[in-house]
């Protein structure tokens, strides 16, 4: 094609975007008052990782700025969601660690919103599921290597 579009890259970015947005629509739609979906996947990822993370280091996971990561690690501290400490040996770097409220929001976030996660993945089939997995996973890589 000598226009540059391409049918299949057209569609399945058109699928991708539409699904991302309805996925946020039923996130947020059940994340506990006061929470946006960027704090949830913050607390989601310290939870996870079980380690601090500088506010650079989570800048760069989320692939946002330094001074929207700042925004939202203020918003979390704010809440009571999450710890920020000065590193001991580099007074110039912080540590942000998930706190014991910090858990239990990001838990209950979870709870909320789960099991229409988990019954959208009944109604598909798992194996249906389990074999989209490879190529949403090698998208998102391409993705990040862009």
């Amino acid at each position: 094609m000598t226009d540059g579009s391409d049918p299949l890259a057209a569609t399945l970015f058109a699928e991708v975007f539409m699904t991302d947005q309805l996925a946020r629509n039923l996130i947020g739609k059940a994340l506990p008052k006061g929470m946006e979906i960027s704090h949830f996947s913050v607390l989601n990822h310290l939870a996870h990782v079980a380690e601090e993370r500088t506010p650079a280091q989570l800048a760069a996971t989320f692939h946002v700025t330094r001074g929207a990561m700042t925004n939202t690690l203020s918003k979390l501290v704010w809440a009571g969601h999450i710890h920020i400490r000065p590193d001991w040996d580099d007074a110039r770097r912080k540590f942000v660690s998930i706190s014991p409220a910090g858990r239990q929001a990001r838990d209950a976030a979870l709870a909320a919103f789960m099991p229409g996660i988990a019954e959208i993945v009944r109604a598909i089939g798992p194996d249906r599921v389990r074999a989209a997995l490879p190529v949403l996973r090698e998208l998102r890589s391409r993705l990040e290597d862009s």
